[in-house]
């Protein structure tokens, strides 16, 4: 018997590296006309023959299991072909559980999910973990294959699991001792078709949960997970006194307990209120300490470029939100900071109107900066408020911090592409962070 992985990505490849590891038969196999150079070298040393340009179905012929990328749906004619024969199809994630029950170690799982803010929840976990002295790593859909994480980390690591409804379709066994469903929107309806289907799949976070695990979940929408599937117990987090709250005064408690004030977070904005106090819970339930969570929430800089802090002096402070490429991103940026704020803005246009950053701005704006090739577009709808024009991104952010005064935040948060005069949005934002350190010291 062997094992077909479907989809040569980061977590395909992850998967058919470690079941060719542990002595099984496995084949790759991808649409791709065929791997380059220093893949197909790596896939040869690795013992895993591969398969491009098709998925025949002589494959499923003697397969044991089919593993599958989160990519690809389970509607797919070769997945609906295994699922007909009775083969089991699931994912690395699945694949990654099994292994830390196997080790029995005392290696935990907390899970999270939800439409936004996920990523940023899912490694603030891992950061109060630490924070309390306790081994912890973030993997699964912010970056590392959980299967690569399980691989590399000591015993009796805490595995903080970021999932998306991709991912959560292919998981049979797999439960988690804290789990978090953060939140519920629009999103991937062309993958599931419906709300309804989309908000079923997120749910399967809490299947396999028991009377021993935590299901962590907003206080607001009680009708987004009232009747979700497992026996976790339930801890809700929000804006009125529950197990996880922040008050009127914006003091942070946990069961009961004071933490610290919202003021102190480095992370802005109410999204990021409640995903530390998700976080906290999650982090308790591993066995996080009071003083490891107010360490870990004081110190906890954010993830890059997503309205990440930077930078400090004379009592302006930077923020680096590079990944915000589209005006809707921007105006998230906006309302996550209470200003005054220089606002950087520009780049490669993206076609869109700049105005809906009108209603963002409203009693906040100091100045605008305006850049890179973008400038006309942004004169047109913006040129009337407050602004500066400096074409080059490094002269247009040294401008922006030197008029920016106390109280200020300058922010980079661009509405545009990178591509006028940087490879991406991260060279973009190690830029802005480089230039904001010169600035700081």
């Amino acid at each position: 018997m062997h094992t077909v992985v479907m989809g040569a990505g980061r977590s395909g490849l992850a998967a058919a590296r470690f079941l060719a590891s542990q002595g099984r038969s496995v084949v790759l196999t991808d649409n791709r006309p065929g791997p380059g150079p220093a893949l197909e070298l790596d896939l040869a040393k690795a013992g895993i023959p591969g398969v491009w340009g098709s998925h025949p179905s002589v494959l499923l012929e003697g397969c044991g299991e089919l593993v599958i990328s989160p990519g690809i749906p389970r509607s797919a004619p070769f997945v609906t072909e295994a699922l007909g024969r009775g083969i089991p199809v699931i994912g690395e994630v699945e694949l990654a559980h099994r292994l830390i029950r196997d080790r029995r170690d005392c290696g935990r799982v907390l899970a999270v999910t939800g439409t936004n803010g996920k990523s940023t929840t899912t490694d603030l976990v891992a950061h109060l973990l630490r924070a309390s002295g306790i081994s912890a790593v973030a993997c699964g859909n912010l970056g590392t294959p959980v299967i690569e994480a399980v691989q590399a980390a000591p015993a009796g690591t805490a595995f903080a699991v970021e999932l998306s409804s991709y991912q959560l379709e292919s998981v049979l066994s797999f439960h988690a001792e804290g789990a978090a469903f953060l939140n519920l929107a629009p999103d991937h309806l062309a993958r599931h078709g419906t709300m309804e289907a989309y908000h079923r799949t997120k749910l399967r976070i809490f299947a396999g949960q028991t009377a021993d695990d935590l299901r962590v979940v907003p206080l607001a929408h009680p009708e987004w997970w009232q009747d979700a599937p497992g026996e976790g117990r339930t801890a809700r987090f929000g804006w009125s006194e529950c197990e996880a709250w922040c008050e009127g005064s914006g003091d942070l408690h946990l069961y009961g307990e004071p933490l610290l004030h919202r003021s102190e977070l480095r992370i802005p904005g109410d999204h990021n209120v409640e995903n530390a106090l998700a976080a906290g819970l999650l982090a308790r339930q591993a066995g996080a300490s009071t003083e490891g969570l107010r360490e870990g929430l004081r110190s906890y800089p954010g993830l890059a470029h997503r309205i990440a802090f930077c930078g400090e002096k004379a009592g302006v402070r930077a923020y680096n939100d590079s990944k915000g490429t589209n005006v809707d991103a921007t105006v998230t940026a906006i309302r996550a900071l209470p200003g005054p704020l220089v606002l950087l803005l520009g780049g490669t246009d993206k076609g869109a109107s700049y105005e809906p950053l009108r209603e963002a701005l409203a009693g906040k704006l100091h100045r605008l900066m305006f850049l890179g090739e973008a400038i006309p577009q942004l004169t047109r709808d913006l040129g009337d408020l407050p602004h500066d024009v400096a074409p080059v991104f490094d002269d247009a952010v040294r401008a922006a911090l030197a008029l920016a005064r106390p109280g200020d935040q300058v922010l980079l948060s661009p509405a545009c592409a990178s591509f006028d005069q940087f490879d991406n949005f991260e060279q973009r934002g190690k830029r802005f962070e480089a230039l904001v350190r010169d600035w700081a010291d």
